[in-house]
């Protein structure tokens, strides 16, 4: 992952579209696993939209940027994975710390999209 973590973490400065990335992380990965317990392809179907829709809402409307899925999918499906483990493991502040990424914290008013955004 390399030189993309720092970017990625740096796209994920909101603690609120972090928990929104866990979020849909963890559904995603419950869907995948009853998909496979259960033999459904509609969880299996699901699995996508919920992970990517709670992490889509995160980046354009709390976080107001561009998700890195478009540019690097499976780099950014993986950050997905280790922020997740990373949060639940109460270690994803410290990580944040150690590259220098400053937590924005919500925004009462979010800013508008950055160049090159939708």
């Amino acid at each position: 992952m390399g030189e993309f973590w720092p970017e990625y973490l740096a796209e994920h400065r909101n603690p609120v579209n972090r928990a929104l990335h866990v979020t849909g992380t963890m559904l995603a990965t419950g869907l995948l696993v009853g998909a496979v317990v259960l033999w459904d392809w509609r969880l299996l179907a699901a699995a996508p939209v919920a992970g990517y829709g709670f992490a889509w809402f995160g980046h354009f409307v709390v976080e107001r940027n561009r998700p890195k899925t478009f540019e690097a999918p499976f780099k950014s499906l993986a950050g997905d994975f280790r922020m997740a483990g990373l949060a639940l493991c109460g270690r994803l502040g410290s990580e944040m710390e150690r590259y220098g990424v400053a937590d924005s914290g919500p925004h009462p008013n979010p800013p508008p999209l950055r160049r090159g955004g939708l």
